[in-house]
């Protein structure tokens, strides 16, 4: 199981993003070895409005008539108050509180790497899908 966050997402949905290649390289590298593509409901929200806002309605429809392929974690009040409490005693600036979420929700179910562009991820003790 790897743990699909917004910045592979993102990369997937811009043709001009400039990871773009990449993350169809390894999109199809996933598909292609059976691997499960996890993620939870904030990074849906979170990647739905980003590529509503720069690339259209169309593509943030596409992503979510798409995302039913993904193993969704939706996130309960215990989850969310963990990432919360996680987030108040942060002093990473740049870490957002969806990150703080994702990195909980992936220890949570035991999953080790991420596809992802961010290097919070490797930070936090994750390997990045290669």
């Amino acid at each position: 199981m790897i743990f699909l966050d917004t910045s592979a997402i993102y990369a997937l949905a811009d043709t001009t993003d400039q990871n773009h290649d990449k993350a169809v390289r390894l999109f199809t590298k996933a598909s292609k070895e059976g691997e499960e593509l996890f993620l939870h409901n904030y990074i849906l929200i979170e990647a739905t409005a980003l590529i509503q806002r720069r690339l259209g309605l169309h593509l943030a429809k596409t992503f979510l008539k798409d995302s039913s392929k993904f193993t969704v974690l939706w996130i309960d009040a215990s989850l969310h108050e963990k990432s919360v409490q996680s987030f108040h005693q942060s002093s990473q600036r740049k870490l957002s509180f969806v990150d703080w979420v994702s990195f909980l929700a992936m220890r949570e179910k035991g999953v080790a790497a991420a596809f992802a562009f961010d290097e919070d991820f490797r930070k936090a003790g994750f390997r990045l899908y290669q």
